[in-house]
């Protein structure tokens, strides 16, 4: 049973005690159909248009920037959980930890000290550890240096 919009405001108005639903009266209507109209020609020019779409993009970029360090914070934060939750490690790995200890150090810090013969077992170790969340990277120049978190 289809009702017309007007009938519906009527019916609930005698059982609305708020009176928050008001009626619409066709002054209002005009004055947004006028509205309405007014921008639908400002649409044709074509400036007005390049403005929008260029406030549309800056808008999605701004946006993009957001979700962008919103991911970012998320990921760190599973991270840490992770390394929470997992904070058995092999002896090796707590070998590592313990050299880090005593400060920030490279994969080559971390070869010599574990006498491996090439830098790619400790970079393969100390990357690991990071992406449990136990180490934390900082790049200063060509070095990444290596911290606990």
């Amino acid at each position: 049973m289809k009702h017309d919009p007007q009938e519906v405001i009527a019916m609930n108005e005698g059982t609305n005690e708020d009176k928050v639903y008001k009626v619409n009266h066709a002054d209002v209507r005009e004055e947004i159909r006028k509205e309405v109209a007014e921008n639908l020609e400002k649409f044709k020019d074509p400036v007005v248009l390049g403005v929008l779409i260029s406030r549309l993009l800056e808008e999605r970029e701004n946006t993009n920037r957001i979700l962008k360090n919103l991911i970012a914070r998320i990921e760190q934060l599973e991270g840490k959980q992770v390394a929470k939750e997992t904070p058995m490690l092999p002896k090796v790995d707590e070998g590592i930890v313990a050299f880090l200890r005593e400060g920030p150090k490279t994969a080559e810090d971390v070869r010599k000290q574990l006498n491996y013969k090439g830098k790619n077992a400790a970079s393969a170790r100390l990357n690991r550890l990071h992406n449990l969340g136990v180490v934390v990277k900082k790049h200063v120049g060509k070095q990444v240096y290596f911290m606990l978190a």
